[in-house]
């Protein structure tokens, strides 16, 4: 999209475990309306990119710039602040909280006397499983909910707290073909609602490859 600054843009990125150097020098930009792979084998790289986006490693060098402004990533609440969400394979839901409540979970809207408004955080989450196209029921306790489900909870929630930057890290290595048909409509309408998608998946090679960012081709 060379009329449009990118959403999210990595630029020579590197992180070393002690002598181990998982990541080095990755660059690429992310567009809002775009979905891309992020692919390489076990070992290349990728699990350390997530976490950086995800504020849970720091970047021994290289820099991220969010609408074209540098940010620092230092937590997973900077990563937050910035718009930046990711669903990992096995989200972790509080399984005794309901649905709702896993969505609003630090955001509860109030009502009187600064009570949550309970009515109001079951209307928020159906009105966003509306939008995905799924029906889950809100006031539904999450212990119990397929991983499928559980990962369309986690990005409803990511939707509730304006993430623009949506990373799936392998999400369909436990789903069935149903699931994965019903992940990618419900990720065709983050794309087209204008968010940037990344998906991050394997390849198998004998021989060590680097991640590589491709289109996913998600029509």
């Amino acid at each position: 999209m060379p009329d449009q600054a990118p959403l999210l843009r990595v630029r020579e990125v590197s992180k070393s475990f002690g002598a181990v150097a998982a990541v080095q020098k990755v660059s690429f930009d992310l567009y809002g309306g775009e979905a891309h792979a992020l692919v390489g084998e076990n070992g290349a790289g990728k699990s350390t990119i997530v976490k950086m986006l995800a504020g849970v490693h720091r970047p021994d060098a290289g820099t991220f710039e969010l609408d074209g402004f540098p940010v620092e990533l230092h937590t997973p609440a900077d990563a937050k602040a910035a718009g930046i969400a990711v669903i990992y394979q096995e989200p972790t839901l509080f399984p005794d909280l309901t649905v709702a409540e896993n969505i609003a979970m630090g955001r509860q809207p109030l009502g009187r006397f600064k009570t949550i408004d309970r009515t109001a955080m079951l209307r928020e989450a159906a009105q966003l499983f509306t939008r995905l196209g799924v029906s889950i029921e809100p006031n539904r306790p999450a212990r119990g909910l397929s991983i499928a489900d559980q990962q369309l909870v986690e990005i409803a929630k990511a939707i509730s707290a304006d993430a623009r930057v949506v990373v799936m890290d392998e999400p369909t290595r436990a789903l069935t073909g149903v699931e994965v048909e019903r992940l990618f409509a419900v990720a065709r309408s983050l794309r087209d609602d204008g968010a940037a998608l990344v998906f991050i998946d394997r390849v198998h090679r004998r021989q060590h490859r680097p991640v590589r960012l491709l289109s996913p081709g998600i029509s």
